[in-house]
């Protein structure tokens, strides 16, 4: 079952997001205070970003995040999957699957023209079920400029 997020997950949350930086999935880890600040800002309003809890049997067992932006050259609204994590033990059940239909028909629904994500080059697993949904690769190098400093 994929689910909105709310009040009365902070603390799991928090710890599956928590879980998933410090996987093989991303290349970085990041202070407490960010997993709690996105929480809050989550709470605060859907404007910039939504989470999602993914449970089997009524146990909370991954979670998505997406975020959302405008692009000229999608020609509209922009639906970002930032974060997909499954603990260890339920993946390959089909929880990926359900959250793409899940995500997919709210960017359907709501006038999204892309859904857009990125992944690490070397999760194999995850690129695969990426590219079965239809995602394609893009040629883009990305680049940032942090401003935020803890």
């Amino acid at each position: 079952m994929i689910r909105r997020v709310t009040q009365s997950d902070r603390e799991k949350f928090i710890e599956l997001s928590e879980s998933f930086y410090h996987s093989p999935a991303v290349d970085h880890d990041i202070p407490h205070a960010y997993h709690e600040d996105l929480f809050d800002e989550l709470m605060r309003s859907d404007e910039y970003a939504d989470a999602y809890m993914l449970e089997v049997d009524g146990k909370s067992v991954g979670f998505a995040l997406t975020a959302k932006s405008y692009s000229r050259e999608a020609g509209g609204k922009v639906l970002w999957l930032e974060e997909l994590f499954v603990l260890e033990e339920y993946r390959s059940h089909g929880l990926g699957k359900e959250c793409f239909d899940h995500i997919e028909k709210y960017a359907r629904e709501n006038g999204f023209t892309r859904v857009r994500l990125e992944v690490e080059e070397e999760n194999v697993r995850a690129r695969a079920l990426y590219d079965r949904l239809g995602y394609k690769p893009l040629a883009y190098m990305q680049m940032l400029k942090e401003y935020r400093k803890d």
